[in-house]
C-alpha cells in the first residue's frame, strides 16, 4: 500500500480514538441508527464538506453530492437519495448548496468543455441561458458567482416539485427545502432565501428569489416585472 494511503489510515486512527476519548460510546451509538433532521445536497468539490462546514457529527446530516449540486427529475440516483432521507430517515429540513468557485458552473459560465461532464453540466448551461438577461450585463468576475446562486435556486425548486417532495407535503409531512451558497474566500454560508415548506410557497418563493438579481434595465424602465 502507498504511504500516502498508509498516512490516511493513521489519520484515521487517530480520529476514532480521539472521538471516542470525547464522547465515550460515541461509534456504539451510531452504528445502531442514524437520525438525521437534514440533508445536504452539494457539489461534490472536495474543499466543500458538509459536516465540517455546519458544525454536525457523522450520523447529523444525510449527504448527496454531485458536480455542481444538479437536482433533475430524470436523475434517480438523486432522487431516490432524497426519497430514503424524506420517506425512511423523515428529514426535515433540504439544503441544497452551492458554492462560489464552482468548477462545473465556470465551465457553463464560459462553455467551456470539460469532457463527459459537458452531458450532465448542460443543466446548468440552461439556467445560464434561461437567465441571461439577469447575467450578461454584469462584470465578468461577478457572472460565475450570480449563476451559481442562480443554479442553487433553480435546483431547489427542481426539488421541492419532485414528487417525492410534493407526496411528503400531500400527507402533511413536515420537510423543507432551503437553498445555500458557501463561500470558498470566508467559510460562510449565504441563505438565499429560496426556502420551501408547502406546495403553494414553491411559485412565488421561487419568483422573489429570480427577483433579486435584477435584469439589466431598458431605458425608461426602473422595475423588474418577471421571472425570467
Amino acid at each position: 500500500m502507498s504511504s500516502e494511503l498508509d498516512v490516511l489510515l493513521a489519520n484515521n486512527r487517530r480520529w476514532a480514538a480521539a472521538t471516542e476519548q470525547r464522547e465515550p460510546g460515541f461509534f456504539t451509538r451510531l452504528a445502531q441508527q442514524q437520525s438525521p433532521k437534514y440533508m445536504w445536497i452539494g457539489c461534490a468539490d472536495s474543499r466543500v464538506p458538509a459536516n465540517e462546514i455546519t458544525g454536525l457529527d457523522p450520523g447529523e446530516v444525510f449527504v448527496h453530492r454531485n458536480v455542481a449540486n444538479v437536482v433533475v427529475h430524470s436523475d434517480l440516483n438523486a432522487l431516490s437519495t432524497v426519497q430514503f432521507a424524506v420517506e425512511h430517515l423523515k428529514v426535515e429540513h433540504i439544503m441544497v448548496v452551492g458554492h462560489h468557485g464552482c468548477a462545473g458552473v465556470r465551465a457553463a459560465m464560459r462553455g467551456l468543455r470539460v469532457g463527459l461532464a459537458d452531458n450532465w453540466l448542460r443543466h446548468v448551461h440552461d439556467v445560464r441561458l434561461r437567465h441571461r438577461k439577469r447575467l450578461d450585463h454584469l462584470p465578468p468576475e461577478v457572472q460565475e458567482d450570480i449563476l451559481c446562486e442562480m443554479n442553487v435556486i433553480e435546483q431547489v425548486g427542481n426539488v421541492a416539485l419532485s414528487t417525492v417532495i410534493q407526496d411528503a407535503w400531500a400527507r402533511g409531512q413536515p420537510v423543507s427545502v432551503h437553498g445555500w451558497v458557501y463561500g470558498l474566500k470566508d467559510g460562510l454560508l449565504k441563505d438565499l432565501q429560496v426556502s420551501m415548506d408547502r406546495p403553494e410557497a414553491v411559485v412565488p418563493v421561487f419568483s422573489a428569489a429570480l427577483k433579486r438579481y435584477p435584469r439589466m434595465a431598458n431605458p425608461g424602465t426602473e422595475t423588474d416585472t418577471d421571472t425570467d
